[in-house]
């Protein structure tokens, strides 16, 4: 089998300039769960060679109805391993760099972010994604942020809107308000995938077991997984209108 096989769909509708602009770009992506991991897939799939994929969770039971790669055979994984060994089945030539490694204020000097064309930022933690934000705004990458996926239902309200202009997302106003009090705001404007769509829990609310053990509200699958394959979308939308 040759690679041509595997994205001549692809090719088809896009066009093979367009496929070989996306093969050559490096793309990062912050945050593999719900969101993320949907995202890297897509990706893959569609054509991107160059993916770095970024964090620092295991595979629990809890993320086995929203996340791609897991399974009741990945729990207790590394989910940036896990991951890395699909999309590298989905194309052996593809270039899958996996960083166990959150994004913090510690580590973030590991991260040369300039060195990519674009970033994807899929973190759930409110400092982590700020700190992202703002040092992504500082360079010459295109960002592309997910706001909150969970809380949602109605795949209809899942928009695209520049970060500013998001409206009944409680993430992205919070973001905002942190920036505010920060008096730090991004440098250049990004675009954002978000729902105005607010639910409450039905169920007991608990803690997850993740590295982070935050407190975490409902998700599902047919949610995160549109809102990751929107933030594809609009990779493969930039890198059409460069055309």
């Amino acid at each position: 089998m040759e690679e041509k096989d595997i994205f001549q769909r692809a090719e088809l509708l896009l066009g093979k300039k367009a496929l070989e602009k996306l093969s050559s770009k490096k793309i990062i992506i912050f945050g593999v769960g719900g969101v993320g991991s949907w995202c890297a897939e897509a990706l893959v799939r569609s054509g991107a060679i160059d993916l770095t994929i970024v964090d620092k969770d295991l595979v629990y039971p809890s993320n086995i109805n929203r996340q791609l790669m897991a399974t009741t055979l990945s729990i207790g994984k590394a989910k940036v391993e896990v991951l890395k060994m699909r999309l590298e089945e989905i194309n052996p030539k593809a270039q899958i760099t996996a960083i166990k490694e959150f994004y913090t204020e510690e580590t973030q000097k590991d991260f040369s972010l300039s060195d990519y064309d674009y970033i994807i930022d899929a973190i759930d933690s409110l400092k982590d994604k700020a700190l992202l934000i703002l040092n992504a705004c500082k360079t010459s990458s295109t960002l592309f942020s997910s706001m909150g996926a969970a809380l949602k239902l109605d795949p209809k309200r899942i928009q695209v809107a520049e970060f500013w202009k998001v409206t009944g997302c409680p993430l992205a106003r919070a973001l905002r308000n942190k920036f505010k009090q920060a008096k730090k705001k991004p440098e250049k404007k990004f675009l954002c995938v978000y729902s105005d769509e607010v639910l409450k829990n039905q169920g007991v609310e608990t803690k997850e077991e993740t590295s982070s053990f935050k407190s975490v509200n409902g998700s599902l699958v047919h949610i995160t997984g549109i809102f990751g394959f929107t933030l594809s979308w609009l990779v493969i939308r930039n890198i059409l209108s460069e055309q």
